[in-house]
């Protein structure tokens, strides 16, 4: 099977002019599969030339941020594409959000148009207080310009403003540029080999990186996007299987309750070829679970960050003997392992992960301040590269093993400092999950007197778990600084609209 990606290869402008690609060789095609309705490329072309309209006739112009809060589908997938076409800066808002986070994006972004409906808004417990115009897709007719094309773009302007998840503080506005999206696009379907024939699922949102992914590589191919907005692992497996799903991406709590649920984790879904994990490293366990309950289909465990958007990828072929690991840089881009110090780290050796190349963004919304730290120049500057090359260095601290295949060990400012020792909380979270007494678990640091931090750990326990034998295996198989101070049973861990943990409501809940 090879890979579709003549319309990778032919836009070099707008990425909206991806769709427009599509829809003029594949217009009968499905595009997006979503409860019972089917929309063809022909279709959601033309539900994006009536959205452009609207949003000319609204007064938007190229470079104004165009907020967007609708729920994850075609209506949404078009507005994205509208608001790319007329040269504007899409923002996605997640659905999920309620109106104190939804007015900070719209402020902080400056955008004055939110793309939404009437009754999303009449969900919300109170009115929003924003300073925008609202414009509701459901008064939009079918009726755009059929010869409307998207307005020329440069690679370096600006296509959409992402805001990170905001598990390591505030959500921060991350600048994404046109050539970004496509180098970014292109590189995903071509190691995934996606083609027009491929069926991929959008579990997850189109506010952030993996969940867009899974919309850009579906146009890009000119496949079908099948969409499901339920939160039931039964109801989404059920769906999988119906519409013969063939690629699947998702975050590590959610492949933990796909896991649980005995129709995927004991019986093959046979149309399932690829499947895909990011947002976090999935435990090693459940990396032998997952190989176990579809072993047809070819898992690619990837590592990416907002500011890079996908950094890493490690092929199946890989997976049985690593499994551990986030493999090497995706094409087209370079990772480096830095010491503090700006040199290249050996191999064994923790340093923080840095990437140059085509997905490395351009900074931070209105914030050059904390772009100036993280988007550097380039210590390790390779001879004719250009003088003014940055680099973006992720916060995220790895290692490097002697055939080159990288390992993530945690985020720099989630290290815990104890009894002497730096330790990353997967090395703890690895082995919970490796008792096989737990459903789900996370671990974090808490001051301590004595030892600088202690390690709590959080757990939801498995149908059939002890917590008493958990403590048992874990004086078995960690030394003492690895121990957890304290193993808080939940019964349920907390998600960030992007599917991760949020750890920060993790450690506010009472036991």
């Amino acid at each position: 099977m090879s890979p579709t990606i003549g319309a990778c290869d032919a836009v070099t402008g707008n990425v909206a002019s991806l769709l427009w690609h599509a829809a003029e060789r594949h217009g009968a095609r499905p595009a997006v599969v979503e409860r019972e309705q089917r929309g063809t490329y022909a279709a959601l072309l033309k539900r994006v030339g009536a959205i452009a309209a609207a949003l000319v006739a609204a007064g938007v112009t190229p470079d104004d941020p165009v907020a967007i809060l609708l729920e994850r589908g075609g209506d949404a997938a078009a507005a994205f594409f509208a608001a790319l076409a007329v040269g504007a800066i899409a923002v996605f808002v997640n659905e999920t959000l309620r109106p104190r986070q939804i007015e900070y994006l719209l402020a902080h972004s400056g955008a004055r148009l939110l793309v939404t409906t009437d009754d999303l808004l009449a969900h919300q417990p109170r009115e929003l207080r924003a300073d925008v115009c609202v414009l509701d897709v459901g008064t939009i007719g079918p009726d755009g310009d059929p010869a409307f094309v998207p307005v020329p773009r440069v690679g370096h302007d600006v296509a959409q403003i992402i805001y990170t998840s905001g598990s390591t503080g505030m959500p921060k506005g991350v600048m994404v540029t046109h050539a970004n999206l496509l180098a970014g696009t292109r590189a995903v379907v071509s190691y995934l080999e996606i083609t027009g024939d491929d069926r991929v699922a959008s579990l997850l949102p189109f506010s952030f990186v993996y969940g867009m992914s899974q919309l850009l590589c579906t146009v890009a191919a000119a496949a079908t996007l099948v969409v499901e907005r339920s939160p039931l692992p039964q109801q989404i497996v059920e769906r999988l299987r119906a519409d013969k799903v063939t690629v699947l991406a998702a975050v590590p709590p959610l492949w933990l309750r796909l896991l649980n649920v005995s129709e995927f984790r004991d019986a093959t879904l046979p149309d399932l070829r690829v499947v895909t994990n990011a947002g976090g490293r999935l435990p090693t366990e459940a990396v032998r679970a997952l190989r176990h309950a579809q072993p047809a289909a070819r898992l690619f465990l990837m590592y990416g960050l907002t500011e890079a958007l996908r950094s890493t990828y490690l092929p199946p072929e890989e997976v049985d003997r690593r499994p551990d690991s986030i493999g090497r840089a995706i094409p087209g881009a370079q990772v480096y392992v830095l010491r503090e110090d700006g040199t290249a780290a050996s191999p064994g050796e923790v340093g923080e992960l840095v990437q140059r190349g085509p997905t490395v963004t351009l900074g931070y919304w209105k914030d050059p301040e904390l772009t100036a730290q993280v988007f550097r120049p380039n210590p390790l500057q390779p001879a004719g590269a250009p003088d003014a090359e940055r680099v973006v260095f992720s916060g995220d601290l790895v290692r490097r093993d002697a055939d080159g295949f990288l390992y993530f060990v945690s985020r720099k400012d989630r290290i815990i400092k104890t009894m002497g020792y730096r330790v990353g909380p997967d090395e703890v979270v690895d082995v919970l999950y490796g008792s096989g007494e737990v459903a789900e678990a996370a671990a974090a640091g808490e001051p301590d007197e004595l030892w600088g931090e202690r390690i709590v750990a959080y757990v939801v326990l498995s149908a059939a778990g002890s917590l008493e034998r958990l403590q048992a295996y874990c004086g078995r198989e960690l030394p003492r600084y690895l121990q957890p101070a304290r193993i808080e049973v939940r019964p349920a861990l907390p998600v960030l609209p992007s599917g991760k943990h949020d750890l920060a409501a993790v450690r506010s809940e009472s036991p």
